[in-house]
């Protein structure tokens, strides 16, 4: 099943604090991390929801593994 595809303006509307949807972006791909506690209100330590966290994941103390536990929505635009 091929992904839809969403801009960034779109994805920064998933921030936790607009609507309900709590999203992140990595590398192209948009995961749902709505049921996740530590994502709750959109933030998880200094990062915010509703962004492309791709030039972020290297300061985490984890590995970009953990993203395999959400669901993917989309497909990040690179319009």
């Amino acid at each position: 099943m091929e992904l839809p595809q969403f801009t960034k303006s779109q994805l920064a509307l998933r921030n936790g604090q607009d609507r309900p949807d709590i999203w992140i972006a990595f590398e192209g791909i948009i995961y749902d991390v709505s049921d996740s506690r530590l994502w709750k209100d959109g933030t998880h330590y200094e990062h915010w929801a509703g962004q492309d966290l791709t030039d972020e994941i290297g300061d985490a103390p984890h590995t970009p593994e953990v993203l395999k536990k959400f669901k993917p929505v989309g497909k990040l635009s690179t319009n």
